[in-house]
């Protein structure tokens, strides 16, 4: 059943990537904004541009129904990037949503948002919260924990630590996360108006109560690959050391930055229960020890594992 256009953000992203599957198998033609010439796609209308154009967002919004808003930075030099990415972005879409007379507006934004203190990546994503919260849009924010699956680059690492037989953490904590696909579904149901769903800040997951501990996450990933892992955690001092020397190798594709190492040591970033989805509207279909076995697969599938 056709649904309508929906102008879509991050669509060549991790979970963009996911999403624009999702929204053309429930009937939505997508109009998704892209930095680079990419193929055709049936379903897909493809606009250039970024989120610092306005005109190319003018574009993307012209006529569609919804904005589905995934684009975002998680990893920049310095605040001007995160500011640039998640929340000048952002602004720039609601204004182009407005200006096109679009009402229905989800917004993807990260439980980092919660604590704003902690890290320049969450100051900018709550910063954004604000922005979308006072638009007066029709608007909805999810907050996904960690997102894993198939594509992800962000935790390669600790599987391929894992494939080894170890995994170093950060200090003691716990996370909540949800696989790539779960939250596409999410996504896709929110795009429809939702009278329950309208001004609500949403956190989604796995499901699993009370969240995972970082070591029996690992210990999840080595179970997907017949490995039996050894955790161990990284004092907080040696976690900010090895973000500093990942930034010096890798510079601005260093995964472990110093402000994620502020984020990552945080003891506890797993889900509000209360702020869950309304089980009506969706609930997770994806096992985690089932998802990371997957994920695994395709990495190996792809050479990016051993």
């Amino acid at each position: 059943m056709p649904m309508g256009v929906v102008a879509l953000t991050g669509a060549t992203g991790f979970v963009g990537k996911t999403t624009i599957e999702r929204l053309i198998e429930a009937g939505w033609n997508v109009r998704a904004l892209t930095r680079r010439e990419q193929p055709a796609k049936s379903g897909v209308t493809w606009v250039r541009g970024s989120l610092q154009d306005r005109d190319a967002l003018l574009q993307l919004c012209d006529g569609a129904d919804a904005v589905l808003h995934i684009a975002g930075v998680v990893n920049a030099p310095d605040k001007a990037g995160f500011e640039a990415g998640n929340v000048s972005g952002t602004d720039h879409m609601i204004e182009a949503a407005k200006a096109q007379g679009i009402r229905r507006f989800v917004h993807v934004s990260s439980l980092s948002a919660r604590e704003p203190a902690l890290s320049l990546y969450g100051a900018s994503k709550m910063r954004g919260e604000k922005l979308v919260a006072t638009s007066l849009l029709d608007w909805t924010i999810v907050r996904p924990p960690g997102v894993y699956g198939p594509g992800d680059t962000e935790m390669l690492d600790i599987f391929r630590m894992a494939a080894k037989g170890f995994a170093l953490l950060p200090p003691r904590g716990k996370v909540s996360l949800i696989h790539v696909d779960d939250l596409a579904r999410l996504l896709t149901a929110l795009l429809p108006a939702h009278e329950d769903a309208t001004a609500q800040i949403y956190e989604a997951d796995d499901g699993k109560v009370g969240g995972w501990t970082h070591s029996g996450f690992a210990r999840a990933i080595g179970w997907g690959m017949g490995k039996r892992v050894s955790a161990v955690h990284a004092p907080r001092p040696l976690l900010f050391a090895a973000a500093y020397g990942d930034r010096l190798l890798r510079r601005d594709k260093a995964k472990l930055t110093p402000d994620r190492a502020s984020y990552l040591a945080h003891r506890d970033w797993t889900i509000d229960p209360a702020r869950r989805p309304p089980a009506a509207l969706w609930q997770p279909q994806i096992d985690t020890r089932a998802g990371v076995k997957e994920t695994a697969r395709w990495y190996r599938a792809q050479g990016w594992l051993k």
